[in-house]
């Protein structure tokens, strides 16, 4: 999963600019399919779905990593709104991770 836990600067702004949100996937949306798509726009450094914990599906989002912020704005330009496996994708410049009280488990929240 993608966690940014160090403080703002600006290089971890401009890391933060290789990083793209990609949504609106299908659910039947693999790693791979996203390398192939997104590497058509420059080097991919990684790729994550994110996946519900509980039922390990996937939660209809991603992170890509693309080599240079020139890439990552390519990707952007050229795969944004772009029809992919049936959905339009949403891709932007993924933001810094909020943070957020922990969470409660199951039985705390009965």
């Amino acid at each position: 999963m993608f966690i940014n836990a160090a403080p703002a600067d600006d290089n971890n702004i401009t890391d933060m600019a290789t990083k793209l949100f990609v949504g609106n996937l299908a659910s039947t949306a693999s790693e791979n399919d996203l390398q192939d798509c997104f590497a058509q726009a420059g080097g991919v450094v990684s790729v994550s779905i994110m996946q519900d914990r509980n039922t390990g599906r996937s939660r209809g989002f991603a992170f890509v990593e693309m080599n240079t912020q020139a890439e990552a704005e390519a990707a952007i330009g050229q795969l944004h709104g772009k029809e992919f496996q049936g959905r339009a994708l949403t891709v932007n410049v993924a933001r810094p991770r909020e943070e957020r009280p922990p969470g409660r488990s199951y039985e705390e929240r009965r």
